[in-house]
């Protein structure tokens, strides 16, 4: 729960909430990277080799769904730290915005992928890490014209995966600014150990 405080809060998230926190940055991390991967360098990569890149992309794709449903539910249930009192209305308001919107992607990029993979006309199954049978969404397997709308929402999750990338950059930044330059405990919420002033 949210510490009350004036000035410079040295409320933490709890721990839950940072070990989801890292876990899904870990997660998406990998799958940018991944995703990379698998669309730029089939030349150098093996067929084997992208197919295997695929499999590890859709399951940690489905694994960071599946953790952002946990955190969604965590955070409706315990209220998140309180920013600084100091800090501008515009800024919060900024912070928030921000949050809305990587909440959004966080839920609507796996959803995407999955629909990419339900409606593709090569029915590939999905083995979660090679071990865990995984379902393809509804109705979508049995479109007519399933090829057109997989090409549709793999533009749709290409382009989703570059604005992720951008404002997590945007989200990086901010924090550092506020560790580095305004020295504020922001980022020290969310990381253990960091110096909270």
């Amino acid at each position: 729960m949210a510490a009350s405080g004036t000035g410079q809060s040295s409320a933490r998230y709890s721990a839950v909430a940072i070990l989801l926190h890292w876990l899904i940055g870990a997660g998406i991390a990998a799958l940018i990277v991944i995703g990379l991967m698998m669309t730029h360098l089939t030349r150098q990569l093996s067929q084997m080799d992208v197919f295997r890149l695929y499999q590890l992309h859709k399951s940690i794709g489905i694994t960071v769904l599946l953790l952002v449903a946990v955190r969604v539910l965590w955070r409706l249930t315990h209220r998140p730290p309180p920013l600084p009192t100091h800090m501008p209305a515009a800024e919060k308001q900024a912070a928030h915005g921000l949050h809305g919107l990587l909440y959004a992607l966080m839920i609507g990029m796996p959803l995407v992928g999955w629909a990419v993979v339900s409606s593709s006309p090569f029915n590939l199954p999905t083995v979660l890490y090679g071990l865990i049978p995984w379902p393809d969404l509804p109705v979508l397997p049995h479109l007519a014209g399933k090829a057109a709308v997989s090409g549709v929402l793999a533009r749709v999750h290409a382009y989703g995966g570059w604005i992720m990338t951008a404002l997590i950059l945007v989200h990086i930044g901010a924090a550092l600014r506020h560790h580095l330059i305004k020295r504020d405990p922001v980022m020290g919420r969310m990381i253990p150990g960091l110096d909270n002033r």
